[in-house]
């Protein structure tokens, strides 16, 4: 296992100058998976249906932790922007100054980071670029835009239990169930953890080809050992607009298509999963209202069909009115914890989450994304993931439980979200 550094680290404060230029049309990055640019030096990456943006090396990083860990890190980038040169000459989303981030769920523990990597290279329709950032005394680093070797597979892969194993976590979900009955909360969102070890230091680049290429209609990202291919966008900023999806409602998928098809009429139709739908929708909007001079908010979810399960979906769009002041990284703050990953009430259901889930959750369910100089960006939640340091992997699956959950049921939706990245992971 690797050594975390500690909290508070600062890595180059001092000035930076960021160069964006646009790549040739035929290059690599323009025609193949920006994930095959990846070298093994601190990737991050950022990508849906092949296009967005990933990088490598350390710029700057911000370490920080606690209840003040995105002013820590919206103060921290506000003075890095401030004090940068920058010159873009592509002008598109993800160009210039970009910072990625990855946060802890809860103020503790857990460690919240912002990194700047060194080179960044992205892609948007037919445009593709590269930007390379370095401290003002320091050499331009070298943009080496090319395919690399295809990293290899983990090798003696093992699985166990986390915390908890199946008949404990069940227990805890009939606690939780007779809580909610009781009258405590409406909705709480209980997860837990599986253990991944191999028998060397495993290259996450394995798993992020293999879950970009599985999920594309996801996200897939990562970010200072977390990584994932997450459905669900807390908050994405572009240019005076802003949009949530909210995902909250699962049914497993079967692999027969007129039976999925039939699964989906029946998910569409549960009471027990629109609750808990609206619960999530509610959530959010209430969040981004007071950020927006308007809102539109679907009266009905749609259902989102990925390989292995589907969900009740909404997506919550609005136009920002104070995208001066705020960023899209303190958006994602008001919106976190949202419904669908803490519960409603969301103070009550995160205060049962820390008392009886039995784990640390580190930056599972958190925002992870990326954010650029104008406080534009993408801010996921950190679902369908998990944490690689070292040697293992620890992957995380929560599940929305109401009144009418079945611990049993809970269970086997738990284990469909880990199919992710345990296929990820296997040779």
């Amino acid at each position: 296992m690797t050594t975390r550094t500690a909290p508070d680290e600062q890595v180059s404060a001092g000035r930076l100058v960021a160069r964006t230029t646009a790549l040739d049309p035929d290059s690599p990055a323009a025609l193949g998976s920006l994930l095959d640019l990846l070298p093994s030096d601190a990737p991050v990456t950022w990508l849906r249906r092949g296009e967005g943006i990933v990088g490598w090396g350390v710029a700057a990083r911000l370490r920080t932790q606690g209840p003040t860990r995105f002013a820590d890190a919206a103060k921290w980038w506000s003075e890095m922007v401030a004090r940068a040169e920058v010159v873009d000459e592509v002008q598109e989303p993800g160009t210039g100054l970009v910072s990625f981030g990855t946060f802890a769920f809860a103020d503790e523990p857990g460690d919240s980071v912002l990194v700047v990597p060194s080179v960044v290279v992205g892609r948007r329709g037919d445009r593709a670029w590269v930007t390379t950032v370095s401290p003002a005394d320091a050499p331009e680093p070298v943009a080496d835009v090319r395919v690399r070797d295809v990293p290899p597979p983990p090798v003696g892969l093992t699985f166990a239990d986390g915390a908890l194993d199946g008949e404990r976590w069940m227990s805890v979900v009939a606690d939780a169930v007779s809580r909610i009955e009781g009258g405590e909360l409406e909705k709480v969102v209980l997860a837990r953890d599986l253990i991944a070890t191999a028998a060397e230091p495993l290259d996450v680049r394995w798993p992020l080809r293999r879950l970009a290429t599985g999920y594309p209609m996801c996200w897939t990202f990562h970010v200072d050992g977390m990584f994932g291919a997450t459905p669900e966008m807390l908050v994405r900023r572009e240019r005076g607009l802003v949009t949530s999806r909210v995902l909250a409602g699962t049914i497993r998928r079967t692999g027969d298509d007129e039976r999925d098809l039939a699964l989906a009429a029946t998910l569409a139709r549960s009471s027990k999963d629109l609750e808990e739908h609206e619960y999530a929708v509610r959530s959010v909007a209430d969040a981004l209202e007071p950020h927006c001079s308007s809102m539109n908010v679907p009266e009905a979810p749609f259902v989102l069909h990925l390989p292995n399960v589907m969900h009740l979906a909404t997506d919550v769009n609005g136009v920002v009115h104070d995208a001066a002041t705020v960023s899209s990284l303190q958006l994602a703050e008001a919106l976190h914890p949202s419904a669908a990953v803490g519960g409603t009430p969301t103070p009550e259901a995160t205060a049962l989450i820390s008392r009886i889930e039995g784990m640390d959750r580190g930056q599972y369910a958190g925002p992870v994304g990326w954010m650029d100089a104008s406080g534009d960006g993408e801010w996921g939640i950190a679902l369908r993931s998990g944490f690689h340091e070292g040697d293992s992997v620890r992957l995380f699956a929560g599940c929305g439980v109401v009144a009418d959950s079945d611990p049993e049921s809970e269970l086997a939706e738990s284990q469909a979200k880990f199919v992710p990245v345990r296929d990820a992971l296997a040779d």
